[in-house]
């Protein structure tokens, strides 16, 4: 009772808010400059003939009447039918899906595998401590202010003239050929894994130098605790929950497709294959793409609320008792 109590309020909030993203996606590509029928027919197609591919692909009716169609259609779990392919947009979808979730993975995994080992090293320690922070300061600092689509740039160039082992392009899925995949894949992961590691080494950091000046931190120093137990046993826990609110929402962000790298290193994801749709005003992959991306990141954000119950139980409570 007291989790349903908790989820309660979360799960309103998470469908009002897909319902106004859902909304706002709907009306937003319709207002787009240049329709459908502008990308299949061009600029100079006659009045008549702009008509006809609106009457065959349903793009006549009112406004209203498309936009209530698509709801009821997505409430029996249809995303409708490419205009371009004439395919399932959900099997489209599905197809591309581990491309995106693979590349977010292993963009994650780089993130808190280096990040955090170092912010801890930055936000701990006597000795040493001053020059471990500012190393933190100025890694935290590099990461975050290097735009994606510039350090892939960079990598395009640089990998495409020297191999070095890696590929620019030629995905193929991991089931297929590991070893070709994780050569194409290595590249994209570390251009959006870079801001993470950013990312997640200036929360930990900030959150293990909170934590260190906190009563019990001091009383375990004064039994004599040795300095490993106390990160082990006292630090880390309690430093955990400002890490996973900010993992989840940086893992949110790259499950909703990053879309600079998949374009930028020709990943078949969702990302790719939404900012495709785009350009051909494939309305139906763009709104299914869009909202998948919010529902996702709505999910992963309710995941990690759970998830601070379980660091500490006291969260529920107190959220619950409101």
């Amino acid at each position: 009772m007291r989790l349903l109590r908790y989820l309660g309020p979360r799960l309103f909030v998470a469908l009002a808010t897909l319902l106004g993203v859902a909304t706002m996606v709907f009306f937003a590509l319709r207002f787009i400059p240049g329709g459908y029928a502008d990308m299949v027919l061009g600029p100079f197609a006659t009045p008549e003939a702009r008509a006809a591919i609106a009457e065959r692909y349903g793009l006549a009716a009112p406004l209203h009447l498309q936009y209530l169609r698509w709801l009821a259609a997505l409430l029996q779990g249809d995303f409708g039918v490419s205009l371009v392919t004439r395919q399932s947009v959900a099997a489209e979808i599905l197809r591309r899906a581990p491309a995106t979730v693979q590349l977010a993975s292993m963009s994650l995994a780089l993130a808190f595998l280096i990040g955090y080992p170092l912010g801890v090293l930055a936000g701990t320690g006597q000795d040493g401590g001053r020059a471990r922070g500012a190393l933190g300061r100025l890694v935290g600092a590099l990461g975050a202010s290097v735009p994606d689509f510039v350090l892939g740039s960079v990598f395009v160039f640089v990998f495409s003239v020297w191999s070095l082992g890696l590929t620019v392009g030629g995905y193929v899925p991991l089931t297929q050929d590991p070893t070709t995949n994780l050569r194409a894949m290595l590249l994209p992961a570390v251009t959006l894994g870079v801001f993470g590691i950013a990312l997640v080494l200036r929360t930990t950091r900030d959150a293990v130098l909170r934590v260190m000046t906190e009563d019990h931190i001091t009383a375990a120093v004064a039994r004599g605790e040795p300095p490993w137990r106390i990160v082990r046993r006292h630090v880390l826990r309690n430093a955990a929950i400002p890490v996973v609110t900010v993992a989840s929402t940086y893992f949110g962000y790259l499950l909703g497709g990053a879309v600079v790298v998949e374009v930028l290193f020709s990943i078949p994801g969702v990302g790719l294959f939404t900012y495709t749709a785009l350009e051909n005003r494939d309305y139906a992959i763009v709104q299914a793409g869009v909202l998948i991306a919010a529902a996702l990141f709505i999910t992963i954000n309710i995941l990690a609320d759970l998830a601070y119950v379980l660091i500490d139980p006291r969260i529920g409570s107190r959220r619950a008792a409101r």
